[in-house]
């Protein structure tokens, strides 16, 4: 459920529209007719029909029925409904081919928004911006018209974070900078959104925003109006209200967040919370700015996103606030009495003290003076006494015995074992170790990992997106086989581009190599083209793991590669 709120699709969230529009009543209505001109509908249905049209009912426009499993393309795997609206509905899927995860709108190829879905994803797909959600593919086949859009599991959205209180002045600041910046390349590109709401915009773990659905949620939903850029330049005010209040800049209430008391209008920013930094305030006022009505200094409304993008970049910068390190809590000290001694201790001090009458000191009197010199004398007597008899004992043993050599042997064979003799050590063969995929990994062109030609590489399958696989698993590998247990005190692996990498060994009584990453004890691990991976000390194996955790560029996606690998005792 935790993808699910954060990748989902906004397109669900009605926002007080009607739910289908005049268009696509008449498409429903036209499909009806052409459906009773066909000879083979049952009499039933031909009879459902015309009880419809007399009572004046309008059939309406009803979602492919699709499930989970359900293949588009023979490519596309279909796993989670997370919408389904007006015709049409949108899932979490996976791409198998390129084993990541996609999200896909679906809609019938007989939709009245099917064209203009279709050409509003081909045109977002050619904007190739980063700070969008990117648009992978667009396709009519068999009856049905999808969408297939990037899926950002490790993002979170902005409904999310607002429902967690108001925004910091610096995280409100970056919201608007980004998103207002990234809307104006996408208007000059001749794109609008006019679906701009809090849930159509992500933040990463990084804090870069991304944003979704550009122009392919207004095409979904059927929307339109006469000055797109006033449209998104008013909805990133709003969403910068929202950041520095927690309330809706409108009357109703929206996207989890309370809207403003009725009858009282557009309050700022600054007079609905308090604290607000009033920069912020006033460019929020200008985004929003309707028939006139300006923030208080009076400044000229913002109508275009690129007006809004230089007003913001014209403020002085919000630094982002000064990390808080909790002082360490003082420890606990166990209350001791006065045989346990107080000394360097700090002691409480009483409210209110009482005089207390106190003990003479002992032996301070001339018996007492005697006493202690007597005291310590028998003690000096005694030591010296101790110290002659031990002396003496010494001696004796000494003239009645021979010294003999002493020699150091090892305490155990193991301990002549562990130090590195740096011979190369063979390999008899290798497996390529993908548990956590498909089970291959270019098994075809394993040995040339270790055939002693840097000429000849061995590839990982390529990966889109992110580095660590797509985000699709931990690692791939190869596992070396030794054919008999070896001593192993260093491995070089040698890349092509830099790549990270973790050494790690099987038991050393294991009869053949284990299927499982978590199986393998982690020795060493590195980072770079060339990587000497050495353990603590040598250790014996039969089987070693050569585990890659993050991949290089290459390829348009992510790929490993491995040019050689030597193994020395």
């Amino acid at each position: 459920m935790a993808e699910r709120s954060t990748a989902a699709v906004d397109v669900a969230d009605n926002s007080g529209e009607d739910p289908l529009t005049a268009k696509a009543d008449k498409a429903a209505t036209d499909g009806v007719a052409e459906a009773q001109k066909k000879a083979a509908t049952s009499a039933e249905a031909t009879e459902n029909k015309a009880v419809e049209r007399q009572s004046g009912e309008q059939p309406s426009i009803t979602a492919p029925e699709l499930h989970s499993g359900h293949k588009l393309a023979r490519r596309y795997r279909l796993e989670e409904c997370v919408t389904r609206l007006d015709g049409f509905s949108s899932w979490r899927a996976v791409d198998e081919k390129l084993r990541r995860a996609v999200g896909v709108h679906i809609l019938p190829a007989d939709h009245s928004r099917a064209r203009s879905v279709l050409a509003a994803a081909r045109s977002a797909a050619l904007l190739g911006d980063p700070r969008f959600v990117q648009v992978l593919d667009a396709v009519e086949e068999n009856d049905l018209v999808y969408v297939v859009h990037e899926w950002l599991p490790d993002s979170t959205e902005l409904t999310a974070l607002l429902a967690a209180g108001p925004m910091e002045p610096h995280d409100a600041y970056q919201l608007v900078s980004q998103v207002s910046q990234a809307m104006a390349a996408a208007h000059r590109e001749g794109l609008s959104h006019l679906r701009l709401t809090p849930s159509a915009v992500l933040r990463s773990s990084t804090g870069q925003y991304r944003i979704r659905g550009l122009a392919v949620n207004a095409a979904l939903r059927g929307i339109s109006v006469e000055r797109p850029q006033r449209t998104d330049t008013e909805a990133i005010g709003a969403l910068l209200y929202a950041a520095l209040t927690q309330r809706w800049p409108y009357e109703n209430d929206a996207y989890g967040l309370s809207g403003l008391p009725k009858g009282v209008g557009l309050l700022a920013p600054d007079q609905v919370r308090a604290g607000v930094h009033r920069g912020l305030s006033e460019i929020a006022m200008r985004a929003l700015a309707n028939d006139g009505a300006t923030a208080s200094r009076q400044e000229p409304p913002c109508t275009t996103p690129d007006e809004l993008a230089k007003a913001v970049a014209a403020m002085p910068r919000i630094r982002p606030p000064e990390p808080e390190f909790p002082l360490p809590a003082p420890p606990e000290y166990q209350r001791t009495t006065y045989q346990q001694g107080t000394y360097g201790r700090p002691q409480p001090r009483p409210a209110v003290t009482q005089p207390t009458v106190m003990p003479p000191p002992p032996l301070q009197s001339r018996t007492g003076k005697a006493l202690k010199w007597a005291v310590s004398a028998l003690l000096i007597a005694a030591l010296g006494l101790g110290s002659w008899q031990i002396a003496d004992r010494l001696l004796d043993q000494n003239n009645g015995t021979e010294p003999q050599p002493t020699t150091q042997e090892p305490k155990n064979e193991e301990q002549k074992g562990v130090v590195a003799t740096g011979k190369p050590v063979a390999i008899v063969e290798a497996h390529d170790f993908d548990p956590l995929g498909d089970g291959a990994e270019n098994a075809g062109q394993i040995k040339n990992a270790y055939d002693g030609d840097p000429g000849t590489t061995w590839k990982t399958m390529r990966y889109d997106g992110y580095s660590k696989f797509g985000n699709l698993k931990e690692g791939v590998g190869i596992v070396l086989d030794l054919g008999t247990v070896q001593q192993v005190a260093k491995v070089e692996v040698a890349f092509q581009g830099p790549t990270s990498v973790q050494l790690r060994t099987a038991p050393e009584n294991a009869s053949s190599y284990p299927g499982q990453p978590g199986d393998y004890a982690t020795q060493a691990t590195g980072s770079g083209s060339q990587v000497a991976l050495q353990p603590a000390k040598p250790l014996k194996t039969r089987y070693v793991l050569v585990w890659l955790t993050d991949l290089p560029s290459g390829g348009g996606g992510y790929r490993g590669e491995i040019a050689d690998i030597k193994i020395t005792s």
